[in-house]
């Protein structure tokens, strides 16, 4: 009987430490980089995994979605570790002892090093590289799993070369700019244009190419296509090996709101967060929903957040309301099921996560009660980590991590979340199971 999954998400470099055959590695070690500080031990899950586990384990959740890290799979192109495969098969193992359901994602972001080296995520070759390492992973560990996301937030280049733009724009315009808070992951623009020159300079001394394509870099249409051949490529060979395997992947959507003249301006933002992707996951097993916030939109795009309005550490505007409109949104469209992959918050303030996880799985429990077939909530983040180009400076985390000792201790919002499991006799009653 299929259980409602409810839990908690990290992706590898943001929690394993040492990554160090990666792009990111490579990118944070750089001089001219645009990183507030580097990854380094991160919080050390690498070999606290099983500590980390437990604790879900005893504030009673369920699910742990967990990245498996390309760049240590395959450290240099073709030369697979058996090491950091049976390390994944220890984890997955772990997983089971403590009666917690892996959510496995293949791709988080990150990747080999040399494979930037080769043309990244621009290059036609990509597709290839990707599925190899898929058939590697899920020839050696897929009997141990039954969800895997192929591709988190695979929109998130499109997203990133929009608000981009938009960040030029208003520097131009003399204006401050409030881009950094549309991006669903940490980015520090001002850094990025400020160090563009220096950096290809440097990269070609690093990556043998002047500019990095790497997942997250601003994309073209040609590279999004690519991005959608390596799902469905990734999801042929999973289903071959392994039929029981549930395949998605992840997106990162914002709660679309058109304000007064902005309805067409609206409809193409959705379509190109969204709806340009359905012809590619319309086959998938379930959908991976991931939202942080909303985005009102005026007749030339997106408008400033109202005033007086909360907003977190990452200049996201509070609103926990946002993930119950994007469910209903993308189910009119995608008659699959969802998981809710990423939701939460960054906040030194627990009391306004508590506040957050309340309205967000208020709003999942609306949703479930009207037919729509939500299959699980996993909360971003299992604990605070090292949030990409904004370092460890975002609290995102349901156990704080005192990084000197690598000691736990967890929030009143990880049990919280944990009081949460009568979801599955929801769940399974209006599954008439």
């Amino acid at each position: 009987m299929q259980k409602f999954l409810l839990g908690t998400a990290t992706a590898a470099h943001q929690v394993e430490g040492n990554n160090i055959h990666s792009d990111y590695w490579a990118m944070e070690h750089m001089k001219y980089q645009n990183f507030s500080e580097p990854s380094l031990a991160a919080v050390d899950h690498y070999n606290r995994y099983e500590e980390d586990i437990k604790m879900m384990a005893e504030a009673n959740l369920n699910a742990y979605r967990f990245s498996i890290e390309w760049a240590r799979i395959e450290p240099e192109e073709g030369v697979f570790d058996q090491n950091e495969i049976e390390h994944y098969r220890d984890v997955l193992k772990i997983c089971h002892k403590y009666n917690i359901e892996p959510v496995v994602t293949l791709h988080h972001f990150t990747s080999p090093k040399w494979l930037i080296s080769l043309g990244g995520w621009k290059s036609e070759r990509v597709v290839f590289y990707f599925t190899r390492y898929v058939k590697k992973v899920i020839s050696e560990l897929g009997s141990l799993f039954d969800y895997v996301c192929t591709i988190n937030e695979a929109n998130m280049g499109i997203q990133v070369s929009a608000i981009m733009e938009r960040y030029k724009k208003q520097m131009l315009a003399g204006r401050k700019s409030d881009a950094e808070g549309q991006a669903q992951v940490g980015m520090n623009f001002n850094q990025m244009l400020a160090n563009r020159k220096l950096q290809e300079e440097e990269c070609v001394r690093v990556f043998g190419v002047p500019k990095l394509a790497t997942f997250v870099s601003p994309r073209s249409k040609e590279s999004d296509q690519l991005v959608m051949k390596a799902h469905v490529e990734a999801r042929r060979i999973i289903k071959e090996l392994y039929p029981h395997i549930k395949v998605g992947l992840t997106l990162s959507l914002h709660d679309i709101q058109a304000q007064a003249g902005g309805k067409e301006r609206a409809k193409k933002e959705w379509d190109d967060e969204f709806l340009h992707y359905l012809p590619y996951i319309k086959d998938d097993d379930f959908f991976g929903l991931q939202n942080y916030t909303r985005l009102l939109i005026g007749p030339e795009g997106q408008l400033p957040y109202p005033e007086g309005a909360v907003l977190t550490q990452m200049g996201y505007e509070y609103y926990p309301e946002g993930l119950e409109n994007v469910i209903r949104k993308v189910y009119q469209d995608l008659k699959i099921p969802i998981m809710v992959t990423e939701n939460g918050i960054a906040t030194a303030d627990d009391d306004l996560r508590c506040a957050f996880i309340k309205e967000a799985l208020n709003g999942v429990q609306r949703s479930i009660a009207d037919g729509i077939p939500v299959i699980g909530y996993l909360h971003w983040s299992f604990c605070d980590n090292f949030e990409w180009q904004k370092g460890y400076s975002m609290q995102f985390g349901l156990v704080a991590v005192e990084r000197k000792t690598m000691k736990r201790a967890k929030k009143k919002s990880l049990d919280l979340l944990g009081s949460y499991r009568w979801f599955e006799e929801m769940f399974s009653r209006n599954r008439g199971t």
